[in-house]
């Protein structure tokens, strides 16, 4: 008898083998099917070309080719061809259920749990793929998602706000001119009149640094690229107008500029000087695909990036403090140096606005000394600098998004 079961142990096992590996082999193929579909849906009507399919989920024309003909003949997808290499999905065609692996869903949970943290309001979008999601997760994972529904369940709501971004996703999605009232942020105290506006939905992207969402379009009325805060838009209907595409290449191009949201200003090279004691915290981090370091003997650290326009970039620089100069451009170091100057005036100054002595020494562009007088102050006491420019919301403070670590743009 141990004879038997020792001859029929390795074939028991070479068994199990195969239909592991045939198993794994099922599932790398499906995996494959869902790729190529996300590729197919994201170019909708229009459809896209074998050789770009292959280039966005990694695999060989021919491996495609085989892959669209299973999921028109195995699972009776409704995809199309032109007969001339380029590949689509009929509008609404079927999508078989999204499974994933552990890794998969973790990776979207954390996304996911990305945009909870900056939602100011519930969002019923975001709950409903939270709880698609939770399905099929383990315990652990799938009680954090839960805890996540509650507390995203206790926010106010915005019914005029969510049925924006609806109105807004369908006119992208259908390349359909949209109209609008759109309602300036406020520069240097004015306010600036509400303008009405025609775009073309290009593309809709949330910012780190104001927590908010924005539509990039073509502005027929400005004939230009715009940036437009969602919150600010009002009356906002779609119009019978269709778009084609916009070029691809050339909006990434302008959008790459951006250090955060805007990308309308004209390109600037910006220049950084870090301290050394941050220099290491600053050189570990990719903050703009332009940027470019060197350190220097004293262990400071030279940073350089050329970015659309220095309004966002501005409320970065003003995260670290005393720990960063701007060497250039001049007009931002000297904007950097009145708003830290002024902020050490309030500070330096008693409650009834007499003047102290400070032994403040900050960075050699705006270092102080004494302070003789809050220059700059307006008569109601506010501190010029902390007002919106166009298209950025501060929100109260110059936290910015990129910063490794907030520092108090006060020393």
């Amino acid at each position: 008898m141990s004879d038997s079961i020792d001859d029929a142990g390795p074939g028991l096992e070479r068994d199990r083998e195969r239909e592991g590996g045939r198993a794994e082999g099922k599932r790398d193929r499906l995996a494959r099917f869902y790729r190529v579909l996300a590729v197919l849906e994201a170019h909708g009507e229009h459809g896209v070309r074998i050789d770009e399919i292959a280039r966005r989920v990694g695999m060989t024309k021919r491996t495609v080719y085989r892959d669209l003909v299973a999921l028109e003949r195995e699972l009776e997808v409704p995809v199309w061809s032109d007969g001339r290499g380029t590949w689509g999905v009929e509008r609404g065609g079927f999508l078989p259920p999204l499974k994933l692996t552990l890794d998969e869903a973790m990776a979207v949970v954390v996304a996911a749990r990305l945009m909870v943290r900056y939602a100011d309001t519930y969002d019923p979008d975001l709950a409903g793929a939270f709880l698609k999601l939770e399905e099929g997760l383990p315990a652990p994972l799938r009680d954090h998602v839960e805890r996540t529904l509650a507390a995203l369940a206790t926010r106010p709501t915005d019914e005029s706000y969510a049925r924006r971004v609806h109105l807004l996703t369908r006119a992208w999605a259908e390349r359909r001119t949209v109209r609008f009232t759109y309602a300036p942020a406020r520069y240097e105290e004015h306010d600036r009149q509400p303008r009405e506006a025609r775009v073309r939905p290009y593309l809709l992207e949330p910012s780190v640094q104001t927590h908010a969402l924005y539509l990039v379009g073509l502005d027929e009325t400005r004939t230009a690229v715009r940036t437009f805060k969602v919150e600010r838009i009002a009356d906002l209907a779609l119009t019978g107008e269709t778009f084609d595409e916009p070029p691809v290449d050339a909006l990434a191009a302008t959008l790459g500029r951006a250090w955060d949201i805007i990308a309308d200003q004209p390109p600037v090279e910006v220049v950084l000087r870090f301290r050394p004691s941050v220099a290491a915290r600053v050189g570990e981090t990719i903050w703009h695909p332009s940027q470019r370091t060197e350190r220097e003997a004293d262990g400071s650290l030279v940073w350089r990036a050329t970015i659309a326009g220095t309004i966002e970039i501005r409320l970065w620089v003003l995260s670290w403090g005393a720990d960063v100069e701007v060497v250039s451009p001049a007009a931002l170091r000297s904007e950097v140096a009145d708003i830290l100057g002024r902020a050490a005036a309030v500070y330096t100054s008693n409650r009834h606005g007499s003047v102290i002595v400070s032994s403040w020494s900050g960075p050699s562009m705006c270092r102080p000394g004494r302070v003789t007088a809050p220059r700059g102050r307006s008569s109601d006491g506010k501190v010029p600098g902390s007002t919106d420019r166009p298209g950025v919301d501060t929100k109260g403070g110059t936290a910015a998004s990129r910063s490794g670590a907030v520092t108090a743009a006060a020393v």
